[in-house]
């Protein structure tokens, strides 16, 4: 039996909790939020993709998500995540998840870039919500015990081997030893001005990882949802709570895009007008929206008509009309917003790390399974998949770094670490949570070049690193000005457009094989210059 904590609430973390727990282990669950119902999994509005029908396959799930991730998935990890996805599916049901139901038999639906409707749904568009409540209630009679209100500071590394955890609970330090580490934090949604991703996005299992000494890959990845609520002022909602996204299952029953002219404009983007996939309708919009002066465009699904739309999606249905919207007779205004990022910790198929010890699961963690670019619904199947695969390789022997990291581009350590910590630059100002928000939005957002990159990189290596050890705020500034500067070393390193990476001045896919960007370790926690 072996001592395990997790790091994270969300469909990963409980279900890696889970598995743990049956297998014999001593499991704690560690979350950043009071509730143990939190981070993105309650917001996922999308459904979970699975071959479950007998018109669809295996074979066919793999194929879809290969075409949709630009040439950078690595196969042995896409054919985990749909081989092992109906298997999970079926497990979820048994604990109790309410699918929805078109009689006796399992609903489904049809989304972007998908060859079949193989989309499973909850409450119509509250599917993670559904889940969430499943797996808390399967946590809860298995008794497994929960540190609430608690912000991850670090990995503890000792002779080269995760060790445990150092949080901040209520103000106090907290050390939990452990033989092993399952970081299931989720994304870095929050480093940009415009999000669909909750307030505690902030990257910290990313940043800890990197600071313990894991590598990070492919962090230029982050998919731009293309329908998020427009709320006026070219704010796409709140910047804390994250942007209401519009899901792509209204594309999929029907909905189109249109400009302020009334006219579908993605018909002549891509084949598939709407249900392209989410990178080139996001570049679209975006397109769309510079034409006619930043105004949004607008998602039509007036055709469908109120009772459907009430039925089908209650939560857009409910927001939409809080915000002053009759979606059923007037199109809404949307635009895009960082939604899912498809790089961040490098691991195997069983969640393995580079350092022994670390697992990373979910969204934290980059498997190669999305590429470039992640097929929709394909994020839920993932956290759930893989953290299964990491629980059962808790007690197998550690693994090598994962053998397609060492077919990538390598962003050198020192290089790296220089832009993380900013040393060869003086320290001209002070950091601004706002301020870095927009920076990344502007220049690393849907629409990037080199000239803006080499900018922000500038900008970012003169912020003064936040204290983290200042408080769980200041840690969240740490983790974010970290990935930032990573993010932006990334995308500048990989000069092409690829997948949801767009950089207008290498606007063609470099012509020889794909390759992944590897940021090599950070061996040290990260300096704190004082700010002038």
């Amino acid at each position: 039996m072996s001592r395990v904590v997790v790091v994270g609430s969300g469909i990963a973390g409980l279900t890696a909790a889970l598995r743990a727990h049956t297998l014999g282990h001593d499991v704690t669950v560690v979350t950043k939020s009071s509730s143990v119902a939190s981070g993105s999994t309650p917001y996922a509005q999308g459904g979970i993709a699975a071959a479950l029908f007998p018109d669809d396959s295996v074979e066919a799930h793999v194929a879809d998500t290969l075409r949709a991730g630009a040439g950078l998935n690595v196969r042995e990890a896409v054919e985990a995540l749909c081989s092992d996805g109906p298997d999970r599916v079926r497990e979820l049901i048994a604990r109790g998840a309410a699918f929805d139901r078109d009689g006796d038999a399992l609903a489904r639906g049809l989304e972007a870039a998908h060859s079949s409707a193989r989309v499973l749904h909850a409450g119509g568009d509250a599917t993670g919500a559904e889940l969430e409540r499943a797996l808390v209630a399967a946590v809860t009679a298995a008794r497994i015990p929960v540190v609430g209100g608690a912000f991850l500071r670090d990995v503890i590394v000792e002779d080269g081997r995760a060790a445990g955890v150092s949080l901040r609970v209520d103000g106090e330090a907290l050390t939990i030893d452990a033989d092993a580490v399952v970081l299931a934090t989720g994304g870095w949604g929050q480093l940009y001005a415009h999000t669909t991703n909750p307030s505690v996005a902030t990257g910290d299992g990313v940043a800890a990882a990197w600071r313990a000494g894991a590598m990070l890959a492919d962090l230029e990845f982050t998919q731009f949802h293309p329908t998020a609520l427009y709320a006026g002022d070219g704010a796409a909602g709140d910047a804390g709570a994250g942007a209401f996204l519009v899901s792509e299952a209204v594309r999929g029953e029907g909905a189109v895009l249109r400009n302020a002219a009334g006219e579908r404009f993605m018909l002549d983007a891509h084949p598939d007008a709407e249900l392209a996939p989410r990178d080139v309708v996001a570049r679209g919009i975006a397109v769309e929206m510079a034409a006619q002066g930043g105004r949004p465009v607008l998602l039509d699904a007036t055709a469908l008509g109120a009772a459907f739309l009430a039925r089908r999606f209650p939560t857009i249905d409910a927001a939409s009309r809080a915000a002053g919207h009759d979606w059923a007779r007037r199109p809404l205004p949307v635009t895009p917003a960082a939604h899912y990022a498809m790089g961040g910790v490098a691991t195997d198929t069983e969640g393995r790390t580079s350092v022994p010890g670390l697992f990373a699961v979910g969204e934290v963690a980059c498997t190669g399974a999305h590429g470039g670019n992640r097929l929709a619904s394909n994020s839920l199947l993932e956290g759930l998949v893989f953290a299964h695969r990491a629980a059962g390789a808790i007690d197998a022997p550690w693994a090598e770094p994962p053998a397609w990291t060492q077919r990538a581009v390598r962003v050198e350590a020192d290089a790296a670490r220089s832009v993380a910590a900013g040393s060869p630059h003086p320290v001209l100002r002070t950091f601004d949570r706002d301020r870095l928000r927009a920076l990344m939005w502007e220049a690393a957002g849907v629409h990037r070049d080199g000239a803006r990159l080499a900018a922000a990189a500038d900008e970012l290596a003169a912020t003064a690193m936040p204290d983290a050890e200042a408080g769980a705020r200041s840690g969240e500034d740490a983790n974010l000005l970290t990935l930032a500067r990573l993010v932006v070393a990334a995308a500048l390193a990989r000069e092409e457009s690829r997948g949801a990476h767009f950089r207008s001045d290498f606007p063609l896919a470099g012509s020889g094989e794909p390759a992944h960007t590897v940021l090599l370790p950070q061996p040290t926690r990260l300096e704190v210059p004082a700010a002038c």
